[in-house]
This record gives structure tokens, C-alpha cells and sequence, in this order.
């Protein structure tokens, strides 16, 4: 009994040696998982925060414009669809007359209708019929096709971020570039038009 008494207590002294330095482990363990979770969290943000948006890669390049057929922007006599697509090289330029970023880029778009270098197509993301109707009747319309997507459906069909983004379209009617945010001089000089040459097969 004095053995057995004798290794029960040595044991409890074991127990109880151990016991506080393992709390102590997995408390500081609970307290790191937040702090790991963080630090992961931010090391994600920060490479997300060192590409620049327009570089975001789209799973749409390469592939057909989805389905789709939109009535005109209110004033209009001309809407736009996937059909209207295909045939020719073309721009789609998603837009509203909320974007303060679409106000800083419609000079281009200006300047490209009235040189005629591409056919500029207008999709309208979750406009007010009256407000795009009444901004485009003051700041000019530079393209050929409208579309009122109203709802939003159409945006989200291409995987649409945010306005004003811009799609380069071969004679396929298929997606071969995406900017996202507003065009830049150096944007249409450097990549869309270079681009759009090499797809209407210009040197």
C-alpha cells in the first residue's frame, strides 16, 4: 500500500509539474491562431495592393462575349447584343453617369469616334435611363451601340468589377482584353490599339 500510495502521489507531482507549462502552451497558442490569421490576411492585401487593377487577369480572354440583348440608352435607336459583336474588331466600353472615372476617360473615346480608328459600343451599367440619356447628350456619344443594362445582369455576365472597365472584341465576337478602370493615353497607345491593329491584321 506505501509503494502503491507512494507512486499515485509521485504521480500526481508529475501531473501537476506538467499540467502549467502545457496550459501555458496552448494559451499561447489560442492567443497566435488570431494574430497568424492576421498576418497572413495582410501579406494577401499587400500583393493584392501591388498590382495594379487594370492587370487583374479576367477568365473571360479568350473566350465568346456571353449571350445577350439590350435595348438602346434612352434616345437611342440603336441597342446592343452578342450579335452585334461579331464581325468586326470593336471596343465595349462599360459606363455610367454616376463613374466620375468615366467622365475623366470620354475625351478618349471622343477622339477615337471622331477619327474613326474602332468602333466604340456602349454598355450602360445600372444607369438611370434619364441621367446616361441626359450625359451623353451633354458630353457626347461616341458610340455606335448602346445597351441599357439597368439591372446589372449583363455587367455581371462579363464579370464586370466596377465602372468604367473596357473589352477589346475580335471579329469572333470573342474577349481578347480586359481594362479595368478608367483609360489612360498611354493605355490606348501601348496596348488597345496595338492590339486592335494586330486583330484586324494591320502591321
Amino acid at each position: 500500500m506505501t509503494g502503491s500510495t507512494g507512486n499515485m502521489a509521485s504521480g500526481r507531482e508529475s501531473d501537476s509539474a506538467q499540467g502549467p507549462p502545457v496550459k501555458r502552451r496552448r494559451r499561447r497558442l489560442l492567443f497566435l491562431l488570431p494574430v497568424l490569421a492576421f498576418l497572413g490576411l495582410a501579406v494577401a492585401l499587400g500583393i493584392g495592393l501591388t498590382r495594379k487593377p487594370e492587370e487583374i487577369p479576367s477568365a473571360l480572354i479568350g473566350k465568346p462575349v456571353p449571350e445577350f440583348s439590350l435595348p438602346p440608352v434612352q434616345g437611342r435607336s440603336l441597342g446592343l447584343s452578342s450579335a452585334d459583336l461579331r464581325g468586326e474588331v470593336s471596343l465595349v466600353n462599360v459606363f455610367a453617369s454616376w463613374c466620375v472615372a468615366c467622365r475623366a476617360e470620354h475625351p478618349l473615346w471622343m477622339r477615337l469616334h471622331e477619327e474613326g480608328t474602332v468602333p466604340i459600343h456602349g454598355l450602360n451599367y445600372k444607369d438611370r435611363p434619364e441621367d446616361a440619356a441626359k450625359w451623353l447628350d451633354t458630353l457626347g456619344d461616341p458610340y455606335t451601340r448602346t445597351g441599357a443594362d439597368v439591372t446589372g445582369r449583363v455587367g455581371i455576365d462579363f464579370g464586370v468589377y466596377g465602372v468604367p472597365e473596357t473589352f477589346v472584341i475580335d471579329r469572333k465576337g470573342r474577349i481578347r482584353y480586359k481594362h479595368i478602370g478608367a483609360v489612360r493615353p498611354e493605355d490606348l497607345e501601348k496596348t488597345i490599339l496595338p492590339l486592335v491593329k494586330e486583330l484586324n491584321g494591320e502591321p
